[in-house]
């Protein structure tokens, strides 16, 4: 009866604590958890869409940066000659705002059946990248012929921590064949981080091209390097999920969140669908798989439920600082 009676009170124990770590937060260094909304199995091209935690993360940026907007518009031609290295984007001493990434619009427009009513949106952060890291747009290529194409949006993935995307970005690096940025980063939590202006030309893509029904688009804007799609490309990144820090052809899937935002943050550009592609698809030299794991049914579906509107103007048409 004793023995009874203490294995009675152990399992009560046990319970209890297991009860008190089960309630207890997770702690991590500075990445959040997140659980799948589905049991990842060993079936790798299936992929669960993960949930993100309540909490938002923890953001940081240098903030020295922002008080130092670059110039507005684009320029008629690159230089036949650019030094080597290629000089920084010019900046102002005006501080850059949210207005320089994204306007507020406001329409007249019912939304039509298929968009429901959105009460809420993310949460937005200005992130500028260091000025070596992305440069002017151009109304014309390296030989003077007009670099007039349609802008079109390229998905990425970070391969790394929302955090650790940033730091790189806003640091100024002096050798070309490091700089890079996107223009918007969607972090796990869904927050929406914007690194470089519209109307200025991100370093997403190295050798590239845009197949569209006009045949293959891309600009030269540098004598040393091929040509890209740079020059008409609004850059969006996801932030990867944890199990994805590694070259494996994919992981557990992006969060409910991050597809949220992205719909949210593209509908704002009013780019067509069929101009949304991947870096997968634009590019030349074989070796980029982003984003992986990437639900396009998914996304599109999201898409349908937000109004379209001109707030993120991709290039300079009402911004040129002169006229092709």
């Amino acid at each position: 009866m004793q023995i009874k009676r203490l294995v009675a009170i152990a399992i009560f124990l046990l319970t209890l604590v297991g009860l008190i770590l089960s309630a207890e937060p997770a702690k991590t260094n500075g990445i959040a958890t997140f659980k799948s909304a589905k049991n990842h199995n060993n079936n790798r091209n299936k992929v669960a869409l993960n949930a993100s935690s309540q909490a938002p993360q923890d953001i940081y940026f240098s903030a020295a940066i922002n008080q130092s907007a670059p110039v507005l518009g684009c320029e008629v031609q690159p230089p036949a000659n650019p030094p080597e290295p290629s000089l920084p984007a010019a900046l102002t001493s005006i501080p850059i705002t949210l207005e320089r990434f994204r306007k507020s619009v406001t329409t007249s427009k019912p939304p039509i059946a298929s968009q429901k009513a959105i009460t809420t949106s993310p949460r937005e952060i200005v992130a500028l990248a260091a000025a070596s890291n992305y440069g002017d747009r151009y109304l014309r290529d390296l030989s003077g012929k007009p670099a007039n194409y349609a802008p079109i949006i390229v998905l990425h993935e970070t391969v790394g921590s929302t955090n650790g995307t940033i730091n790189f970005f806003q640091e100024f690096h002096t050798d070309e064949d490091i700089q890079a940025s996107y223009h918007t980063l969607i972090a796990l939590d869904g927050s929406v981080i914007y690194l470089v202006p519209p109307d200025k030309r991100a370093f997403g893509a190295g050798d590239s091209e845009f197949v569209s029904a006009l045949g293959q688009e891309a600009v030269q804007t540098n004598p040393r390097y091929p040509r890209s799609v740079n020059n008409f490309a609004y850059h969006i990144s996801l932030e990867t999920p944890e199990d994805g820090m590694n070259e494996d052809y994919t992981h557990s899937g992006y969060t409910e969140d991050q597809y949220q935002s992205l719909a949210w943050l593209v509908a704002k550009t009013n780019v067509p669908l069929e101009r949304i592609t991947t870096h997968k698809i634009i590019d030349r030299s074989g070796s980029r798989i982003d984003p992986r794991s990437f639900d396009f049914n998914l996304f599109k579906k999201l898409l349908t439920a937000y109004p379209r509107t001109n707030e993120i103007e991709i290039g300079c048409s009402s911004l040129r600082k002169f006229q092709s």
